[in-house]
């Protein structure tokens, strides 16, 4: 009884969330705007009102959208994606194949163009070719690949320059206590020519 009262619960407070006007948005009717909010992708809501039949995302900072974000809005007539600055790499998948379904009179296409990689800078997202895309993906990952050389390059120098120094301290100290163990070895053989002549002294006095 008690699981079946937690399970109405989360239903309950997930068809709240999903009724919810997002954060940063204004919503009227089915109407939800998130338009010119400076919205990053890690910052877009998890999800829109089911029943949104109008969408406004324009104007933004968004690079991409998260997988599955728009598949629920069954409801939708209108959408605004044009003004943001699309990365048209491996992150454009999810947004280029849900374009790709859209019916024409939609429009949600239009002015949803690539900012980079040069290569496809000002391309319209949804008519991107597959093979363009996989090019995308390799540039992203040419990049990271050069990033990492480089670190570990980086790496690599640090670890000659501190087994150099351990190196020179190391020969300094062995010398260190060379000299050490000769200006002790020294000492002690004055220190035995000196009560060797005492003992003499001592013995020519006693005569």
């Amino acid at each position: 009884m008690t699981r079946l009262l937690l399970l109405c619960l989360l239903l309950f407070v997930g068809g709240q969330r999903s009724s919810a006007c997002p954060n940063f948005c204004t919503c009227h009717g089915g109407q939800v705007d998130c338009s010119s909010r400076s919205l990053t992708s890690s910052c877009l809501p998890t999800g829109f009102p089911s029943g949104t039949t109008e969408l406004r995302l324009q104007n933004n900072l968004l690079t991409t959208l998260p997988n599955g974000l728009l598949d629920d809005l069954t409801s939708l007539h209108s959408v605004s994606l044009h003004g943001n600055p699309w990365v048209c790499d491996c992150g454009v998948l999810y947004l280029r194949a849900w374009l790709r379904r859209q019916p024409a009179s939609l429009t949600a296409h239009l002015g949803v163009n690539c900012s980079s990689p040069p290569s496809l800078r000002g391309r319209l997202v949804v008519y991107l070719t597959e093979e363009e895309v996989l090019e995308s993906c390799q540039y992203w990952y040419c990049n990271l690949a050069l990033v990492s050389l480089v670190c570990l390059f980086a790496f690599v120098a640090v670890q000659a320059v501190l087994l150099v120094a351990l190196i020179v301290f190391l020969k300094r100290f062995e010398r260190m206590s060379k000299e050490a163990r000769r200006t002790t070895e020294e000492s002690f053989t004055a220190g035995e020519g000196q009560r060797e002549n005492d003992y003499e002294r001592l013995m020519d006095s006693s005569i």
